[in-house]
Order: C-alpha cells, then structure tokens, then sequence
C-alpha cells in the first residue's frame, strides 16, 4: 500500500525529470503501479483510512511522485457538479485545448508539496487529452474547468512541472488574462 512516506517532496530530482513513456501494452507490474496509485487517491479521501495512515487528502498522483520515472497517473475526483472521473492513466497526451483560461480561486496544492504556495495558476480550461487506461485500451477524455486542471496539474508532473513554476511571481493574485475562477 502506498502511503505519505512513498510520495517525494519539494527538492527530490524526479519531480523535474521528464518522464518516460511506458512500453504498450503495459506490463503487469506498471498495472499493478498504476491500481495501487489510484488506490492511493481513493484511500486518502476516505476519512477513517486517511486517520489511520496518515494520509493527506489528494485528487491526483504522478508516477514521478514515488519517484518512478514512468508517464503515468492516477485521478479520482468529484467535479463541482458531482461528476465522479476516475482514471489510470498511461502515456497522457494533451491533444487539444481552449484559448480560454481558468484557475482554481483557492490556489492548488499537491502531495509533494508541503507548504502552502499562494497564488493562482492559470490552466487551459478545457483540454481533451488521450491515453491508455487500466484496461490497456485506448481512451480519450475531453475535459473543462475543474477535471482539466486536475489533469493538467497530473500531466505537468510528468514533464517535471510544478504546479508552483505557473504562478505569476511578480504578482501572485494577478487574473490570468481571458480566464475564469473554478469554485
């Protein structure tokens, strides 16, 4: 089981490593990876789990997050509209995306962070990515507002981007031009 003491923080060199893609059809072992990953996610929501094990709460990880050199990640969220998105996702490609921005109005965090990082980061507020899911086929989500910026940030990982190197430096509430706030 994967737990808080797996995940790399803020300075370990794999979190700007660009990671690699994985051979397709995925082994077994990358699978088994990439179910325990989402295991992960779904068990940190899960209050009485999270108690037990320490788990910060947290709607996506990136492979590159345990350190593992691999372009995959899991995300399992409810959007702002009760729409439940839960993926494994290998080899994540963003194909398409609006012009129009968007930024979560309380700043984003992530499990390798731990410290809070004001500031809005402005993402693509509709994205349409295509990857291999869990079951080795083919998928392709088109996405907006809050589960594009969730995958966004996920992908970024991947590219050794954090979520942090977005935000305006010189004025860190500046409202990304031809964006909108999400929640």
């Amino acid at each position: 089981m994967i737990t808080m003491d797996d995940i790399v923080r803020e300075g370990h060199p794999s979190l700007r490593e660009k990671a690699e893609e994985v051979p397709i059809p995925p082994s077994d072992e990358d699978r088994q990876l990439l179910n325990d990953m989402l295991t992960f996610i779904k068990n940190s929501q899960d209050e009485k789990i999270a108690d037990e094990y320490h788990l910060r709460p947290g709607v996506g990880l990136a492979a590159t997050q345990l350190g593992i050199n691999k372009r995959m990640c899991a995300v399992h969220f409810e959007d702002l509209k009760g729409k439940m998105y839960s993926y494994g996702l290998i080899n994540p490609k963003i194909v398409s995306h609006s012009v129009e921005q968007a930024y979560l109005s309380a700043g984003e965090g992530c499990l390798s962070v731990d410290r809070d990082v004001e500031g809005y980061v402005p993402r693509n507020a509709r994205i349409t990515v295509k990857a291999i899911g869990l079951d080795g086929k083919e998928l392709k989500l088109r996405l907006r507002d809050y589960a594009a910026i969730v995958v966004q940030h996920e992908i970024d990982h991947l590219n050794g981007v954090m979520f942090y190197d977005h935000i305006n430096q010189s004025n860190p509430f500046a409202i990304p031009d031809h964006s909108k706030p999400i929640g």
